[in-house]
């Protein structure tokens, strides 16, 4: 008796030490077990990159991110992006890689659309979202599909930033809005600010919001990061009740203890700026009841690995980051290998049967951004999204 006695307590006490998920469910860590290139993925945007069909059309871009259309299309919305043509090789340096010429268009942001069968199909016109007037620009992140007024919409998060120098060479963080598209036809309706950041003196401590979205419990969980000048950046979330991005006024910020109305107040979720923590764009998902979010790694490893970490709530706490994995990069000939991987994010509207679809940007490295663009022309490869599919499970240790 005593024995079993003994025993049942043990099992009691493993039971009460398995952390909690929302709802009060069981928590486990979940991880990368497993990943393989997505070449058909990947070729479809080269495919489409490619043609030299129209010439007001997108050749690259970077910041990928998508939503599902009610009618099954699927819209892409990028950042700063290339149209026009896509020249054959080989290129005047001489490489075997399509190239783009000096003057081919660069625009701030575009969007992409599919049929109904996966194929891109078109470019929307560009910018879809026009610049502010005050020297600043338009970022498009998460998106979702709403009610509005008796009708759907499409919401799409927007970071808007200035022109910087130093570490903001790529742009001041200044404020998160929120767009409104019409449907079917995408067409601008407006947009409204959602958090004015340009009131923090120190943009190394101002917070944009919406690199990732997690819809759990009634609820949008919209997450964030700060821009402060290290490699590792700290991970903010809010929320919204689900179907109400273009709600200003039901946003609520997590403070550390609860969710309060004062983005002011907001406390990091993860991170400590040195070891542990993000990058500016990063990507969170549901697997199993258990939040997994994806990054690139930091500190030595750079970009060119993506880590992640896992926790049974989106405020945390944080565990990892977990062993990391090296997505394949375009080669470069024989000059010596700068790419980068950056911003993972993942498609869940494109996963199914155990995988989970992630896209990563790629770029060049260089201190002088005119020597980068240079390369981005050169080599059409460079600054195209590349796609990986991952299978989730308990994580390996390191």
């Amino acid at each position: 008796m005593g024995a079993l006695l003994g025993a049942l307590l043990l099992v009691l006490v493993v039971i009460v030490a398995l952390p909690e998920r929302e709802g009060g469910a069981r928590c486990a860590g979940r991880g990368v077990v497993s990943w393989a290139a997505d070449d058909a993925l990947t070729g479809e945007f080269a495919r489409y990159g490619d043609d030299a069909t129209r010439l007001d059309d997108w050749t690259g871009g970077d910041g990928t991110h998508s939503v599902r259309l009610p009618d099954g299309r699927l819209l892409w919305l990028f950042s700063d992006t290339y149209l026009g043509a896509v020249n054959r090789p080989p290129n005047p340096a001489g490489q075997s890689h399509a190239w783009r010429t000096a003057d081919a268009p660069f625009v701030r942001n575009s969007g992409v659309v599919t049929d109904r069968s996966g194929r891109l199909e078109r470019t929307l016109p560009t910018p879809l979202f026009p610049d502010t007037g005050a020297g600043e620009w338009r970022w498009p992140v998460e998106a979702r599909v709403e009610e509005s007024g008796g009708e759907q919409v499409v919401r799409v998060l927007l970071w808007t930033r200035a022109k910087g120098t130093g570490p903001y060479v790529y742009g001041v963080p200044n404020a998160t809005e929120v767009a409104t598209l019409s449907l079917p036809d995408l067409r601008l309706r407006g947009i409204t600010q959602v958090l004015d950041q340009r009131q923090v003196r120190d943009p190394a401590r101002r917070v944009l919001y919406g690199t990732s979205a997690v819809d759990a419990g009634g609820w949008t969980y919209v997450f964030g990061a700060d821009d402060g000048e290290k490699a590792v950046h700290r991970a903010y979330v809010a929320r919204v009740p689900a179907g109400r991005f273009g709600d200003v006024k039901a946003w609520r910020y997590w403070d550390g203890e609860g969710w309060g109305a004062r983005a002011a107040d907001a406390a990091p979720a993860l991170g400590d700026g040195e070891r542990r923590g993000v990058g500016t764009a990063f990507t969170v998902v549901r697997d199993a009841g258990t939040y997994v979010l994806l990054t690139t790694a930091a500190g030595a490893e750079g970009l060119k690995k993506v880590t992640s970490y896992w926790a049974c709530s989106p405020t945390g706490p944080w565990h990892g980051p977990a062993h990391a994995f090296t997505p394949p990069l375009p080669h470069d000939g024989a000059t010596p290998s700068r790419t980068a991987a950056y911003n993972p994010q993942a498609h869940p509207e494109l996963s199914g049967d155990g995988r989970l679809v992630v896209s990563y940007d790629v770029n060049w490295l260089d201190t002088a951004p005119a020597a980068a663009e240079a390369q981005l022309r050169r080599n059409v490869s460079l600054y195209r999204p590349r796609f990986v599919s991952l299978r989730l499970g308990p994580p390996p240790t390191r």
